[in-house]
Formats: C-alpha cells, sequence, structure tokens
C-alpha cells in the first residue's frame, strides 16, 4: 500500500475513535408551510432529491420512495428523482476506477448535483437515499435557514451489531442466543440525508477533498469511503451539524422490530439523541453477508416498512 493510500486508511481508522469529539446539535424547529391545491410554496426554495436505477430492484422500496415524495409534497419543496443520469456529472476516469463499486462513484455523485442544484438558484437542496423511510412526516422537520447558521447538516448513524461477532464471517442466523444478547453501539454521522444551503462552507470543501481522495487512492476501497466513514472523521474533528431524527437502522435493529422486541432495539433506543422520525433501511446490504438471514428477505422487510409506517415511531 503506497503513502497516500496508508494516510488515508489512517485517517479514517483513527479519527472516529478521538475522545469527546462526537457533538449533537438539537436544532430542528417545525416549519409552517401553507400549500393550495395545484400550486407549491415553499418558505424557502428547497429541492428534495433522491435516486436509483430503475425498476426499483425491491418491493419495499416503493413505499420508501413514496414516503419522500409525500412528505416533500407537504412542505411545499420541490422533489426531483434521478435514474442513471446521475453519474453525467462525475468524470469518466472515477466512473472507470469505481466500476465494481458503485456505492462510492454514487457517494460523490449526490453531493455534485446538490452543488448544481445551489448553483442552479435553489436556497437548498436535500439528499434522501431511496432506502430512507420517512415513517413519521409530522415530526420530521428541517431547521429554518436562520436557525442553522452554518447553513448543512448530515444524518445521524446509531449503529448497533453484536459485540463477538465478526460480521464478515457470521450472518444474522448463526449467531448463538447468547451472543445475540451482546450488542454494541458507533455512534456516527451518514450521508442517507443530507441538507446544504446556499453559501455554505463545507459542501465544497467535501466534494473537493473526497474527489481528491477517490484521485490518490489505488486499489479496494471499503464501500463508505466518502461518505460516513469520511464524513463522521471529519465530524470528529469539526463537529458537523446533526439532523438528529433522520437515522439509520442496522439489520439486527431491524431484526428486533420484526420481533416487537430485543436487545439491539433496546440499545438503539436508549442511544439514539432523538427518537427517529425517518430512517435508512439500508438496502445497499441487501445481498451480503448481514442479509443472509431468510428473516431479513424482502417481503419481511416489506413489512417492517408497514410496521413503521403503521406506528410513526420506532
Amino acid at each position: 500500500m503506497g503513502q497516500f493510500n496508508r494516510f488515508c486508511f489512517e485517517l479514517i481508522r483513527v479519527l472516529p475513535g478521538l475522545p469527546g469529539l462526537i457533538v449533537s446539535r438539537h436544532l430542528w424547529t417545525p416549519v409552517e408551510v401553507s400549500v393550495q391545491a395545484g400550486e407549491v410554496h415553499s418558505p424557502v426554495a428547497t429541492l428534495v432529491i433522491q435516486s436509483h436505477r430503475q425498476p426499483l430492484p425491491y418491493a419495499w422500496l416503493a413505499p420508501c420512495v413514496d414516503s419522500v415524495k409525500s412528505w416533500a409534497k407537504s412542505q411545499g419543496f420541490d422533489y426531483q428523482f434521478l435514474g442513471d443520469e446521475l453519474f453525467e456529472l462525475l468524470p469518466r476516469w472515477l466512473l472507470d476506477k469505481t466500476q465494481s463499486q458503485r456505492v462510492i462513484a454514487t457517494d460523490l455523485a449526490r453531493i455534485k448535483w446538490m452543488q448544481k442544484f445551489l448553483l442552479e438558484g435553489y436556497e437548498r437542496v436535500v439528499w434522501l437515499d431511496a432506502d430512507f423511510l420517512i415513517f413519521a412526516p409530522d415530526e420530521f422537520h428541517l431547521a429554518a435557514c436562520n436557525d442553522l447558521p452554518e447553513n448543512y447538516a448530515l444524518g445521524r448513524e446509531v449503529w448497533v451489531q453484536p459485540k463477538e461477532q465478526n460480521p464478515k464471517e457470521q450472518s444474522l442466523k448463526r449467531q448463538s442466543k447468547e451472543a445475540a444478547k451482546k450488542f454494541k453501539v458507533n455512534t456516527k454521522v451518514h450521508n442517507a440525508f443530507l441538507l446544504f444551503g446556499k453559501g455554505n462552507s463545507f459542501l465544497d470543501f467535501y466534494a473537493a477533498h473526497a474527489e481528491r481522495l477517490l484521485e490518490k487512492i489505488t486499489g479496494t476501497m471499503p464501500p463508505q469511503f466518502i461518505g460516513p466513514k469520511l464524513l463522521t472523521a471529519l465530524h470528529n474533528v469539526v463537529q458537523c451539524p446533526v439532523q438528529e431524527n433522520a437515522g439509520m437502522l442496522s439489520p439486527w435493529v431491524i431484526r428486533d422490530l420484526l420481533n416487537d422486541e430485543g436487545p439491539a432495539l433496546t440499545l438503539f433506543r436508549a442511544k439514539s439523541p432523538l427518537p427517529p422520525a425517518g430512517a435508512n433501511l439500508c438496502a445497499s446490504l441487501s445481498g451480503s453477508h448481514v442479509f443472509k438471514d431468510p428473516a431479513l428477505k424482502d417481503r419481511v422487510l416489506l413489512d417492517v416498512v408497514e410496521r413503521l409506517l403503521s406506528r410513526g415511531s420506532i
């Protein structure tokens, strides 16, 4: 591994472990919006973006996308869904380099589109992954611009997983009952929710350095290289603003939701700074080692989505 590669991986390995630097900011207040039939009004010119290849590969993704569309409409925000055109803003060398790791290209493409729409005149742009479910829309408020002085925010990741298990080697099904009772939590930030307003100082810095890292590094990159890993490393140093109720559910939390209780779900609730009003359901892990358990197949994940929408809470 070259010197630059070692630097990149050391940055991501060390910074999230620095003590006393993860800071939560409870910034969000309701935004009053008046929408009349056939018209769209917004207190600021806000655009919500989502993207995924078509057709959607899992049945449970459709209600996730619909939940975001409905929320955006209720807030008076513009909405745009991107297909393969998502990658049009990326240079050819990057597409070639990430040909077998499209999730990395997606992480850069989303911020390129956010930059583009801000330059075209939107006051703020929100990105939500296609597997992000808004199940409590009345509680999912963006901060008013004057309450968000840094003019951007990231999503909150409270990642719960077993303590005594290498997730690369064992599926959920193979956990012993004893191991299943012992969980740990890592509190980070994620990019399944991103909010950037016009004139913020973070977006251009993040985009430029993410692209630079991708240009310089050689060999295999971790899937979250310029997404949650880089953002969490930066957050641990500069204390980024966080939309605390824009969460993320690990497979073990999802499994407990199916049973209405369990140690992973209990730990998630205890460690979440605010109760989530929406959450990413980790479609990128579908087909990987953690989703080999039959309990987490498409049909059952659809059941989880329906339960969350019905209850409006976790």
